[in-house]
């Protein structure tokens, strides 16, 4: 083929394939919704039961019960969801009917019904796990094997995550807050629908990744859904899941953010601005706090990338696992500013907002180097049969992550905030630097997965995902 003439799904912006960021838009959209929903859906429940927005009424515990169980089931969906694109889907179909199932459950949950509630959170728990772990495979699917720029290139996508979460917290946040919790329910759907419409469009930029393998002419990928798998492959297969034990701690701590980070800055921070803003006065509504996380990864998530990048060709520790600890670490770190602000509550009757900014600084710093990075580890090591699988069980990781998070956000009704904060950061920065002490072994399992990458630029068509 002429290199100078290339197709659609060729093409490149900005040094990435051009469907990178189809898939960008599409995810951006996603986690609009979700997050926009997920920003206000405990307010929700915990509002009073009369009043001009009224809500469910709910004690803390029961709203953050139904939070964790929620959010487990949300990801945990992503194991069925992946097994269904291996199988018999493929992934750019999954994502597609993700997305319908996605735009039907936010659109009932404006229904101000019990049914319609319990209703949309099950089309969305089934929307998301088709969605989430296919289209995050597909990402990888745009780069060939020991091309550098696929873990930048996860980073970017990831940047898409959090552009969608931090317009979605403002404002989602704030018609939900202001206006009423079902309209803003109501307008994560309108969201999803436009990244729906954005993804079909952008179809013919991804004609190379996310097919069905099982309806492939070619000979080499049928085979590759067919054979057993090879002793360096289970080898893999062991470092990935031992490396989502970090997932399941991290998410466990990260996730007080959307529960228990978010019921205190509604009830214990001094939100009180000396000047009114727009809309809203002078009163820092809770919800905006879940934009802080979105907000700094945009910022800081092409340095971190380009941090570790730069680390990589000049030969320096920078593999997939020693991010993913770090990242542990560092995020657990930002816990003892959340220690500080429960001290200082117990002591002046409320805390100080700049405790909250800095804690999730510290998370948003961590998230980068264990979330996005994750993702890229899973597309380098896992086999092609199970691609999508592997990819859905990472999502139920945190999955499980997010139902520790709620049982220790309901723990706190006992204890306190002041013993979970500090608990979560002791035990987070000690379990970090125990798994570092066997990093060196678990990566001989990988069997150079990661010792070869530079930087590609020829063309991908005809890749997919962990091409071995």
């Amino acid at each position: 083929m002429n290199n100078l003439v290339k197709q659609p799904h060729e093409k490149e912006l900005f040094g990435h394939p051009v469907g990178l960021y189809v898939l960008f838009f599409t995810e951006m959209w996603e986690r609009f919704s979700y997050y926009g929903m997920r920003a206000i859906l405990v307010l929700y429940l915990v509002a009073q039961t009369q009043g001009e927005n009224s809500g469910l009424g709910w004690t803390n515990g029961e709203a953050l019960s139904l939070y964790g169980w929620y959010t487990m089931l949300v990801y945990v969906a992503s194991i069925p969801g992946g097994w269904i694109a291996d199988k018999f889907l493929g992934q750019k179909k999954s994502v597609l009917y993700g997305g319908i199932l996605l735009v039907a459950g936010h659109s009932v949950l404006a229904i101000e019904e019990m049914w319609a509630f319990y209703s949309g959170l099950g089309l969305i728990i089934a929307g998301v796990g088709l969605l989430k772990p296919n289209i995050s495979t597909m990402v990888g699917g745009l780069y060939k094997q020991g091309d550098i720029r696929r873990d930048k290139g996860f980073t970017i996508f990831y940047i898409g995550i959090n552009v969608g979460a931090f317009l979605s917290s403002l404002i989602v946040g704030t018609v939900g807050e202001v206006y009423g919790w079902h309209y803003g329910f109501g307008l994560a759907g309108i969201g999803m629908a436009a990244g729906l419409v954005q993804y079909l469009f952008g179809q013919k930029y991804l004609k190379s990744v996310g097919n069905f393998l099982g309806a492939s002419e070619n000979k080499e990928e049928k085979d590759a859904m067919n054979k057993p798998l090879s002793k360096i492959e289970k080898d893999r297969i062991v470092v990935l899941l031992i490396s989502f034990l970090l997932v399941i701690i991290f998410w466990g701590a990260f996730e007080q953010a959307g529960g228990l980070m978010n019921l205190y800055a509604s009830d214990k921070t001094d939100r009180i601005l000396s000047f009114s803003l727009p809309f809203i006065g002078n009163e820092v509504p809770a919800s905006w706090f879940q934009s802080l996380n979105a907000m700094f990864i945009i910022f800081l998530g092409t340095t971190v990338a380009g941090y570790w990048a730069n680390r990589k060709l000049k030969g320096k520790i920078s593999t997939s696992l020693f991010k993913m600890i770090l990242g542990l670490i560092i995020m657990g770190t930002g816990f003892f500013f959340m220690t500080a602000a429960a001290a200082q509550y117990e002591s002046n009757g409320a805390s100080a907002m700049y405790w909250l900014v800095l804690a999730y600084l510290f998370h948003t710093i961590g998230e980068l180097c264990i979330s996005p990075v994750a993702l890229s580890y899973i597309t380098k090591l896992a086999p092609v049969k199970y691609a999508s699988l592997m990819m859905g069980v990472y999502f139920a990781m945190t999955g499980f992550g997010n139902k520790l998070a709620g049982l220790l956000g309901e723990a706190s009704e006992n204890l306190g905030e002041y013993v979970i904060f500090t608990g979560i950061a002791i035990f987070c920065v000690i379990f970090g630097f125990l798994v570092m002490l066997f990093r060196k072994r678990l990566e001989k399992l990988t069997h150079g997965a990661e010792d070869n990458e530079h930087v590609i630029n020829n063309e991908t068509e005809g890749f997919e995902l962990a091409d071995n």
